[in-house]
């Protein structure tokens, strides 16, 4: 199997499709894998470290794609990388179809692709294998940036998230108990915030509440009390997911005008549409603006900021999907992994996932 490891072209997309090991575990498994000149170097892998291990190193775009049965990327694919695809590759990738520009799906189905979404690939109890650690990351994340938006010097409430003997911490609630919101709430809980969690499953409450042995705030994420936990909240987290569509808006603007001037929304859901409705997609360079006197960041891709364990991490969650992939073929592996067929969004340039159609007011053109 041939793969090809393109260079992101995204502004600010600095994580790489596979890192110097992954590549190595394909190469010892029989296959050729080309990597763009410079891909890795966003996230600290040098070419020198993809030749040790046996890739081929090629210099162009065109040739990236060209020479590639299985393209493996980070972010989906911009107009300018359409003119690439080869007829009848592979693609794996974030792609959020349910929110991309209808051209892609037009692009993929020209070219007759075989597009396999990142965060669509689901096992039958529901996890998301390679969404999960990207998920854990963001999650991390969530209290370094949320501090620096409180700040006094930038428009923040001028709130330590962790208070002080006397002064009360910061109030931050987290809308969906899921991958992200676990994690945010482990790590706003561990530097001493006052941490709310709304989601609509009781079962996930219940394992919050376990997890924490009773030390954060769990409520059912009905409208009237997702209104009035934004109300008190110092940071409000926004980390709903439905898999393959469109997340639900879950704050209006009505709720958000009710926040304190100089509080924080982070809308982790933002790149499937985000869960607030005063939320529009940012980047890295620019992350945050206010609106209603609130500060928002929506950058969709917040691993990139720590590009080296961002990739890492994806890179080894797609790795056993590659290995099946290039001993089996595709229909095979689609067959033996029944989460790598969940994850398939067009197969052979038909619409194939029930979540992404229905959000996109289609029909399912093929059924796996």
């Amino acid at each position: 199997m041939n793969v090809g490891v393109p260079r992101e072209v995204r502004p600010f997309e600095f994580r790489v499709g596979l890192t110097p090991p992954a590549v190595d575990a394909l190469v010892r498994a029989g296959h050729t894998v080309f990597v763009e000149r410079g891909a890795g170097e966003g996230a600290g892998f040098p070419d020198a470290a993809y030749e040790a291990v046996g890739a081929r190193i090629v210099y162009t775009h065109d040739e990236a794609y060209g020479r590639a049965e299985v393209v493996v990327k980070v972010a989906r694919p911009t107009a300018e990388e359409y003119t690439h695809f080869r007829r009848g590759q592979v693609l794996f990738s974030f792609l959020h179809l349910a929110v991309a520009s209808p051209d892609l799906l037009a692009a993929l189905q020209e070219y007759r692709l075989t597009a396999i979404a990142y965060e669509t690939i689901q096992t039958p109890d529901g996890l998301l294998p390679v969404l999960h650690p990207t998920s854990v990351v963001a999650g991390r994340m969530a209290p370094l940036i949320a501090g620096q938006l409180l700040e006094t010097m930038g428009g923040g409430r001028g709130i330590l998230l962790s208070g002080i003997p006397g002064v009360p911490p910061a109030a931050v609630v987290i809308l969906g108990g899921g991958v992200v919101g676990t994690n945010a709430a482990c790590a706003f809980h561990g530097l001493g915030a006052q941490v709310t969690v709304l989601d609509r499953d009781i079962r996930a409450l219940q394992r919050l509440d376990a997890l924490f042995k009773g030390q954060i705030a769990t409520m059912m994420a009905t409208p009237y009390n997702v209104a009035k936990a934004v109300t008190f909240a110092d940071v409000l987290v926004g980390a709903v997911a439905v898999p393959g569509e469109r997340a639900p808006t879950l704050v209006t603007r009505e709720m958000v005008r009710t926040m304190r001037r100089g509080a924080v929304i982070l809308d982790f859901s933002i790149d499937n549409g985000g869960c607030v409705e005063t939320s529009r997609p940012t980047n890295h360079a620019s992350p945050a603006y206010v609106e209603e006197g609130v500060i928002h960041f929506c950058v969709p891709n917040v691993p990139a900021r720590v590009a080296r364990t961002a990739s890492y991490a994806l890179s080894n969650a797609i790795l056993p999907y590659l290995l099946e992939l290039g001993r089996l073929g595709v229909e095979g592996s689609l067959g033996a992994m029944s989460e790598l067929r969940r994850g398939v969004n067009v197969l052979e340039g038909r619409l194939a996932h029930p979540g992404v159609a229905a959000a996109l007011g289609r029909a399912v053109e093929v059924t796996l």
